[in-house]
């Protein structure tokens, strides 16, 4: 049976540019508090007053932290999409994208990295949303190397497990290179883990 804050209804979106302000100034705010406190430390309150905003005006926009913690996964979800589709854009094969979108998922991860820690945290917090994080992407990731490989791009292989492999290695990548290191040569990362993609392990 869904506990209270899966079944409820999320709250309607604002219809001024004023009130989708205010929203995006409570979401900017509740990203860095609970990215940076973590989602049981962080409070309400906490969130406003980073927001500058009163307390009773967030409930006007959200029903409770658990709904603006979903909401940013569900946020960080449609901005590395974007991020990704766009920083591949123009790649001439697969193995250009792949290289070109693990930079700029490393990039986003060091330019957002409150975000990136509550991705992780709702593994505990919101399981659900975290699965419907990875699964939604996956499912994209692996129809584009489905594609790839009917192009001659890639070679035959099971595209759904590739799919979250790649994706495991650039979360761990990710947390390494852009969390714990903050100054971490990005470059010579993703050199290092193209020559491994490429040519193998084997000498």
């Amino acid at each position: 049976m869904p506990d209270a804050s899966t079944s409820r209804q999320p709250s309607a979106r604002p219809r001024t540019r004023r009130g989708q302000d205010t929203r995006d100034a409570i979401l900017r705010a509740a990203e860095v508090v609970i990215g940076e406190t973590g989602f049981a430390a962080a409070s309400i309150a906490d969130i406003t007053r980073k927001a500058g905003i009163a307390q009773g005006t967030f409930y006007i926009y959200f029903q409770s932290k658990d709904e603006v913690f979903r909401e940013l996964v569900l946020e960080m979800s449609r901005l590395t999409r974007a991020f990704l589709t766009e920083a591949t854009a123009d790649a001439p094969d697969r193995l250009t994208a792949e290289r070109r979108g693990l930079r700029a998922f490393l990039a986003f991860v060091a330019e957002r990295p409150a975000l990136y820690n509550i991705v992780m945290e709702a593994r505990s917090v919101a399981p659900d949303a975290y699965r419907a994080h990875y699964t939604t992407f996956a499912k994209g990731y692996a129809q584009n190397l489905v594609a790839a490989e009917r192009e001659g791009e890639v070679r035959p292989g099971d595209a759904e497990v590739r799919a979250w492999a790649l994706m495991g290695l650039a979360v761990i990548l990710g947390e390494r290179f852009a969390i714990w290191e903050t100054d971490a040569d990005l470059d010579h990362v993703v050199d290092q883990v193209f020559d491994m993609l490429e040519r193998g392990l084997k000498p």
